[in-house]
């Protein structure tokens, strides 16, 4: 009777084999769901410029959710798919590659950009008024909440040092950075010459569909881990009009 019970027992081998087997699922359910929250939740990014500061600094690494969609006030990223950006993509090795495809990395790339939802399809925006500030369908921004301070001098960055009057098109946002002087955001490109057909003036104007998804907190360095919020100031901000179906630019073409 002892011997067929001891016949019965597993194996050191067939133990640790159920036990690797056990690993791997375990392993794989996790990626699998690192991937699926990558792709259609929350997604890494890495801030490669100085633009948004102080609210985003350079190589912050920032979550960005991808569920809830934008609104004014946003800091959203995005694709550069109106090529802004000058510089050659950043290019990445295979393995860094997938783990920025299985959500376990932050994106580098320099395809992605970062800015402040200013004004969405249909909104009148407006700089400067007579007291400096810009306004969006009428109503001023008070925007010392968010725009850049100088650290060393405690000066504020003005909201633009260039004049614009814009209403913005269907299907797409007017985006800037919270260091106005030091972002080349929508502002900058008003009078770049147009390809691929588009009506003048978009160039601009940021596709909706560009739109990767809202910053939501910084998660690293630990000494800067925060939430990103929209400011209050634009919950006064009353809907604009119809959007038109290419820009409406008034005054001078602004080229940064």
């Amino acid at each position: 009777m002892a011997k067929a019970e001891s016949a019965e027992r597993p194996s050191a081998l067939s133990t640790l084999g159920a036990w690797l087997r056990e690993i791997a699922i375990v392993v794989i359910g996790a990626l699998v769901a690192s991937t699926l929250l990558r792709l259609f939740i929350v997604q890494m990014f890495v801030i490669p410029s100085q633009s948004m500061e102080n609210t985003l600094m350079v190589n912050d690494r920032v979550a960005v959710q991808k569920v809830a969609g934008f609104q004014r006030g946003d800091v959203v990223v995005f694709r550069d798919a109106r090529g802004w950006l000058n510089t050659t993509p950043h290019k990445v090795d295979g393995l860094h590659e997938a783990l920025i495809f299985l959500g376990l990395a932050p994106d580098e790339s320099a395809e992605h950009l970062v800015k402040r939802v200013i004004g969405v399809a249909g909104d009148h925006v407006v700089c400067c008024d007579a007291r400096g500030r810009m306004s969006v369908n009428g109503v001023a921004l008070d925007e010392r909440e968010y725009l850049y301070t100088d650290p060393t001098t405690g000066q504020q960055v003005e909201p633009s040092s260039r004049s614009f009057d814009v209403v913005v098109p269907a299907g797409t946002i007017f985006v800037m950075g919270d260091h106005r002087n030091a972002s080349q955001d929508s502002r900058c490109h008003l009078g770049e010459p147009t390809t691929d057909g588009l009506p003048e003036g978009s160039m601009a104007f940021v596709p909706t569909d560009a739109v990767v998804g809202v910053a939501v907190a910084v998660v690293f360095p630990f000494d800067r881990i925060h939430g990103i919020s929209r400011p209050h100031v634009f919950e006064s901000v009353s809907p604009g009009g119809p959007p038109p179906a290419a820009p409406v630019i008034t005054g001078d073409r602004v080229v940064c």
